[in-house]
């Protein structure tokens, strides 16, 4: 059973410079072919567009986007978060109250958290008054000990500081925190090599634990999704609970064959069916790795292998992406973490949009590992100053893109893909510097050279606002810091998020994709009719 609870919602405004025009050039292409996305869920991906490698600086992509009808719509709380139990042990939860961290969170609201991971099998609900006389381990009285000793060591330091506040003396926080951090760190990876977990036990009023070492199929484990249900709905706090499962992992063989036995008997009683996806195995990530089109692609066949199961017994019923990660194994330190691992999540977002999936929860917000968002020290990393981008600027409405352009002739045997990724989605309706009717596009380009796209048919001669995302200082892809325009993003030394300020282009300009980059493209002031209504 997962807990899932809702963010409120906060979009700050910016106030920023007046864009200016984007004027049409004339455009000769000696050879043009169109290509539009087709209406179907199973092939809504972005379009290929290369050339030879003698016209790549003198031939222009051109783009248009449908403005009439949005393709899909998908959850307000796209994207969303999850921190896993692991946080729990041990006493981390106090952190979760730091100034810094709830401020960092706020930032990607509206959102979903989601309460689960690994450990959520060795986790125990009891509802008993004295816990720690129970079977299976240490109770909650040894961890709560824990939890107090932090506290009186927090007073201790705080004393020292004249009792100023521990939100505005992170400092004491984060020495604390770092040493949970190592600690919880080896734990997880005595855990993990050795196979084996200890069970953690908490009071709080529900009855429910995964047995670990047995074998459950689909349909008893749709029985049990029914039975679960028929307990929740007496009770008044539940009677209207969702329930979202049955969580499975990589749609392998055995895999789809659960969750077919699942779908036929419990496909009605779930509210969305969910499952997970990690792109590579940790241990042997290199950060070219982030760059091949092949392993972005593996996310789309997935969705179809799901979505061809769940149509079948539940037509359009909602499907959640309940858990992605880059890298197993809790990621790769300079790697999982750092400019590069934005390629795989910014085009994961575009694709499960585009192909229908109603929420992605991304694994993690905050805890040990380097697949999160917030690194262990409460320093944001590339993947969250993207996600803050994706939060602010793209809303649920997707389009769809038209591109037109030169293309290399296929050769027997090898497939073109996708170098150049480009989605449109209506831009967030609650982002009060562009008014309704506004898109944004937001464009990968994995090619070593830059590309040069020229905006055409509804979006032409339109205003741009540009928020180019770069890898900031000496460390270049496996840099840990990003620079939006040009300028780096670093939290406010009063605890705050900066501002975000976009980068008007001038009139008549080519949009100019810098090789191996990211960035959001707002077209300001479209009138688009799929866009003008919530």
């Amino acid at each position: 059973m997962r807990v899932l609870c809702a963010f409120p919602e906060a979009m700050p405004s910016s106030n920023s410079r007046p864009p200016a025009c984007l004027a049409p050039g004339a455009l000769y292409l000696a050879l043009l072919l169109h290509l539009s996305l087709s209406s179907q869920a199973g092939d809504r991906r972005p379009l290929p567009v290369d050339r030879a490698a003698g016209l790549k600086e003198k031939t222009l992509i051109l783009l248009d986007v449908s403005t009439k009808n949005p393709v899909r719509t998908v959850n307000e709380n796209f994207l969303s978060l999850q921190l896993d139990p692991s946080i729990i042990h041990d006493g981390w939860l106090d952190f979760l109250s730091s100034k810094r961290l709830v401020t960092l969170a706020r930032g990607l609201s509206p959102a979903f958290l989601r309460f689960g991971g690994k450990r959520t099998d060795f986790l125990q609900f009891q509802n008993l008054r004295n816990p720690a006389k129970s079977r299976g381990g240490p109770g909650p009285d040894y961890y709560l000990k824990n939890y107090e000793d932090d506290i009186v060591r927090s007073d201790v330091a705080l004393d020292k500081q004249k009792g100023c506040k521990i939100a505005q003396h992170p400092d004491v926080m984060l020495e604390l925190q770092r040493e949970k951090a190592a600690q919880m760190h080896l734990v997880l990876l005595k855990e993990q090599f050795s196979n084996t977990y200890s069970n953690l036990i908490l009071t709080e009023p529900n009855n429910y634990r995964t047995m670990h070492g047995r074998a459950v199929n689909g349909s008893q484990l749709g029985k049990d999704y029914i039975q679960l249900k028929s307990l929740l709905q007496p009770i008044r706090i539940y009677s209207r609970a969702s329930l979202y499962g049955p969580n499975i992992g990589r749609p392998r063989k055995n895999v789809i064959a659960l969750l077919d036995g699942f779908m036929k008997v419990a496909g009605s009683t779930v509210d969305a069916v969910t499952w997970q996806h990690c792109y590579v195995d940790g241990r042997v990530v290199k950060v070219m790795d982030f760059l091949k089109t092949r392993l972005l692609d593996t996310l789309s066949d997935h969705i179809r292998k799901i979505q061809k199961v769940v149509n079948t017994y539940t037509p359009g019923k909602k499907i959640w992406l309940e858990g992605v990660v880059t890298t197993s194994a809790g990621g790769t330190n300079n790697l999982s973490d750092s400019y590069a691992a934005g390629f795989l999540w910014l085009n994961t977002l575009g694709m499960l949009a585009n192909q229908g999936i109603d929420v992605v929860i991304r694994h993690s917000f905050f805890d040990h590992g380097y697949n999160h968002l917030v690194d262990q020290n409460f320093n944001p990393l590339p993947d969250y100053w993207l996600s803050l981008l994706y939060k602010r600027l793209i809303g649920p409405k997707v389009l769809a893109v038209h591109v037109a352009g030169l293309q290399r002739k296929p050769r027997p045997g090898r497939v073109i893909r996708d170098k150049l990724r480009i989605y449109a989605h209506c831009t967030n309706h609650h982002n009060h510097n562009y008014v309704r009717g506004s898109i944004t596009l937001f464009i990968i380009n994995l090619h070593r050279s830059r590309k040069k796209i020229k905006l055409a048919g509804t979006l032409r001669d339109k205003l741009v606002h540009q928020y180019l995302l770069q890898p900031y200082g000496q460390e270049g892809l496996k840099s840990k810091s990003v620079q939006l325009n040009g300028q780096p993003l670093v939290m406010v030394d009063d605890g705050t998020l900066p501002e975000l300020k976009p980068r008007p282009l001038r009139a008549g300009r080519t949009l100019v994709i810098p090789p191996v980059t990211m960035g959001f493209y707002v077209v300001k002031n479209v009138n688009a009719l799929a866009c003008r209504y919530r």
